[in-house]
């Protein structure tokens, strides 16, 4: 599985993330995702939406800034309110597992 995509609208303003996990929820595969540049942005997504939705490309795509930083990302850091995952888990057999 590919670990590095591009979503192709923003989440919280950003648009690089780094898949971290992969769990099994209620029989589903679960891919946990984090932003590349803002570890408070995060997400849990299916198998079905990563790959067969249209949302997201694999790897990361060359965007110029105003597209991959967009103004949702400022109005989410003032606003505070920090939705998502509270903790991230790294599995033993993570490539990010650095330790």
């Amino acid at each position: 599985m590919e670990n590095f995509w591009t979503s192709n609208k923003p989440i919280n303003g950003l648009r690089h993330f780094v898949l971290v996990n992969e769990t099994k929820e209620k029989g589903n595969i679960i891919f946990l995702m984090v932003s590349v540049l803002d570890s408070e942005i995060n997400l849990k997504t299916t198998y079905d939406e990563l790959i067969n939705s249209g949302n997201w490309y694999r790897g990361w795509i060359n965007l110029p800034k105003f597209q991959s930083i967009t103004q949702e990302y400022d109005n989410f850091k003032s606003s505070n309110k920090v939705k998502g995952i509270d903790e991230i888990f790294i599995y033993e057999d993570s490539s990010f597992n650095i330790s």
